[in-house]
């Protein structure tokens, strides 16, 4: 029986542990990218439902702090300009971008 209490207290100890995990992305950026995603996929409460699942699935895997630098990498690279080359031919740039289409492309398995 204390086997089992220490069990449900570890468990309950690690559950807001995950829960912060999971919501570690601000709303205003989850909702930024369930409009994107809508304004692609259609206005639709289907894809209402997709989209937000989606965000929640890139939120599990990737963390808040890679999706915001990739998210500007990808930006960078679609400018002009002299300054936007470094963001289209360096490898470490194109590994960030990697990072959420991974990211991405298990999201539209699993929600899509």
């Amino acid at each position: 029986m204390l086997r089992l209490i220490a069990l449900g207290t570890a468990l309950a100890a690690a559950a807001p542990a995950h829960a912060q995990a999971v919501n570690d992305y601000p709303t205003n950026a989850r909702a930024e990218y369930v409009f994107a995603c809508m304004a692609t996929n259609g206005q639709t409460r289907d894809m209402l439902d997709r989209c937000s699942c989606a965000i929640d699935q890139i939120a599990e895997v990737l963390p808040y702090e890679d999706y915001v630098q990739a998210e500007t990498v990808l930006r960078m690279q679609q400018t002009t300009g002299e300054r936007s080359g470094m963001f289209k031919s360096m490898a470490q740039m194109t590994e960030i971008v990697a990072g959420l289409k991974r990211a991405e492309a298990e999201a539209e398995i699993l929600c899509f």
